[in-house]
Formats: C-alpha cells, structure tokens, sequence
C-alpha cells in the first residue's frame, strides 16, 4: 500500500508538516512495510512558508517586526539562498493566531509587520518574493504593509497617519513618492485560494470582518471606510483594482498590492502542489490523507483538502480527511472527492483541550484509521 500525507495545519495547534509527520508515525507505528509520501500542504495562509521550504532547499530568517496590534514581536519568513527567493505568510506578523479572541481590535489591527518581513527580504536581496493572503487580522487594506515599504499617508489637516489599522476613511491623500525602490527589480507573487473582490457582499469586510472583530452593527461603518479609500485610491492613482479576483484577500492587501505593484496572483493550493510535484506523487498512490482543524461546508471555497480531494478524484484515489471539528455541510464534500471524514477527538473536549492535545488526538486518529482499514482489507479477502 502506498499512502499520500498531505494536510493543511490544523490552526493554532498544529502546522501542516508537524501533522503531516504525526500521521506518518503513526502509520509507520502501525506497519512499517507501508509506503508513505509526506506532502504538507497550505493555501497562503498559516504553514506555507513551511510547506514550500519541505520540498526547497532554505531557511526560516526570524527578525523583528510589528504585530497586528503593534507590539514587537520575532517573526519569520522563508528563504530559498539559491533562488533568491522569499516566501512571506500575512499570518506571520499580522496574523489571526497572534490574538487571543479577546485582543480582535480591527480598529486598531495592522499590516505594518508584513511590510517589515517584506523590507528584510529586499534587504537580503530578493529577487523573488512569494506572499502569502491568509489568516491576517488586519481590515487595514494594506496601508500598514506598504506604509512600512515607504507610502504615506495623510488625514484632512495633511497630518501623517501612522498604523492606520481600520480607520480608512480618515486618509484623505497619498504619496507614493517614497516607495521602496527594490520592488521594482522584483517579481511579487501572491499565494492565495480567496477571490474575494475589496467590497460588497462578498467582499472583505462582509465576508471576513466578522472573524476579525467586526461586530455585526460596526460592518456598515467598515464597509464605508473601504469603499472610502477604494475610491481615493482610484483618484490618486487613476485605476481601481477594487472588483479584480482576489483584491479582498487578508483583509484588502490584495487590492493595495494590485494597485502599487505588477504582482501575479496565484491559487496557494496549486502553487504548493506544483512545488511538491505532487502529480508524480499521486502514481500508485491507494490512499490520500488530507485534512485541516475544521471541515464544514466552507471547506468548498477553495480549501486544501477539498482541493486535494479533486486532484486525487482525477486519479480515482480515495481520499479521507482528518477534522478537528466537523460541521453543517461536511456530508457534500463525498463529491469533491473525500469519500469520509474523520474526527480526530475521542471524547468531550472543549476547543482548548482539544489544541493542546492535538498531537495524541491525530496520532490516535490514524491509529484507529488503519485499524479500520485493515479490517475492511481482511473482510474484503
């Protein structure tokens, strides 16, 4: 038997090549003769830096930076030396799993440690940058990001803003005269699966705000700020972004990038799967093992394993994915390609408990998995 590991991180617990390694133990514990191919996965979010340096020859760089509510904090990317290429996550330094439930501010939530990890890697001389639209915490349509790569901007009164965070609708200028001038040698890369435009209803704040801290009654005021700066942008830089696929990803950097740089937008799924070559993986492949801290009918917008399960149905490979959690929605995922879906707790846990024993609960998960499996393949006989 050949099996394929390729997992998202289980947010906050675990990170896709920490479970893709559980896993692996766990069927190695079980029989050793099985044939196993680690593919730790991500969609621009949280582990991608990971997911690509497993199958790159790099490093994690740690340096300091700002976090979303600007304290200092380290923070680190991913460098490939050879390629002169950096791979950056938002969730990094302006990431969701930075805060506690109780420290969501959008108000105050900034991009600005983004735009440090960028600064560090055109100081190390990169010649390629990957980044990676996922997990943020931040409404602030980048301008923390590119105010740490050199914009400016300025209230009524001309006054500078600093760590402007979600009070778009104070800017009232621009100035882009200060610009790092290293993005122009470089080729920026986006790494995300969200195709979110900047508003609307399917927008950034509608869609995502309310992770972030938006209260329900605040989303209007939001919204408006958004649409506020969207429309100042388009005065100052005579184009808008704002309905491009994607614009709406991490909190609108998405749109911010589009606006200031020739940035290619990339699905996160696809790009890691091409990196892992993960088409030759799947060859003799049995079995896929994929899944993420929480599968529920969300997990049909472009999430890894859904995404895994329509690359493995391509090849007739059955797919079971591992949830720490599973919700309303879950039973129509059997069409993308996930034949089952498999909790990884084994009793009442509350969320906390469930994170901080996430290691035994997906070990004892796959323990239990291949029991079941070797039974069906002796029934089978």
């Amino acid at each position: 038997m050949k099996i394929v590991i390729a997992p998202d991180s289980f947010k906050g617990s675990l990170t896709s090549v920490e479970a893709s390694r559980i896993i692996n133990r766990a069927i190695k514990d079980f029989d050793p003769l099985i044939e196993t191919a680690q593919i730790p996965m991500a969609d621009g979010g949280e582990g991608t830096a990971e997911a690509v340096l497993w199958n790159k020859s790099g490093e994690m760089i740690s340096c300091p930076v700002l976090d979303p509510l600007g304290r200092e904090i380290k923070a680190g990317y991913g460098w490939i030396e050879k390629e002169k290429t950096a791979v950056i996550e938002t969730a990094a330094a302006s990431g969701l799993p930075l805060l506690t439930q109780d420290e969501l501010d959008p108000e105050k939530a900034t991009s600005y440690g983004t735009g440090q990890l960028i600064k560090d890697a055109l100081d190390r001389g990169a010649e390629t940058i990957i980044i990676g639209l996922g997990g943020s915490a931040t409404i602030d349509a980048g301008t923390g990001l590119f105010e740490a790569l050199g914009v400016k901007f300025f209230d009524e009164d001309q006054n500078e803003m600093n760590l402007i965070g979600g009070k778009l609708q104070q800017i009232s200028a621009i100035d882009i005269s200060g610009l790092n001038p290293k993005l122009a040698d470089v080729e920026i890369i986006t790494a995300s699966d969200v195709t979110n435009p900047l508003l609307g209803e399917n927008g950034a704040i509608a869609i995502f705000g309310p992770q972030k801290g938006v209260e329900q009654e605040e989303l209007t005021r939001f919204e408006r700020g958004m649409q506020h700066f969207s429309e100042l942008a388009e005065a100052s830089l005579g184009r808008n972004m704002a309905g491009e696929p994607g614009s709406g990803a991490a909190g609108g950097i998405g749109f911010l990038l589009r606006m200031l740089l020739p940035v290619k937008f990339r699905s996160g799924l696809q790009m890691i799967a091409e990196v892992s070559e993960m088409d030759r993986n799947l060859a003799g492949t049995d079995l896929v093992l994929t899944g993420e801290g929480k599968i529920d009918g969300q997990s049909l917008y472009e999430k890894v394993p859904v995404g895994i399960g329509r690359l493995a149905k391509e090849k007739n490979i059955p797919v079971i994915a591992f949830a720490g959690s599973i919700g309303p929605g879950a039973e129509n995922l059997e069409a993308e390609g996930i034949h089952a879906v498999m909790p990884i707790v084994d009793g009442p846990l509350n969320l906390e408990e469930a994170m901080l024993n996430s290691e035994k609960l997906l070990y004892d998960a796959t323990l239990r998995l291949m029991r079941i499996l070797y039974i069906g393949k002796k029934l089978t006989e």
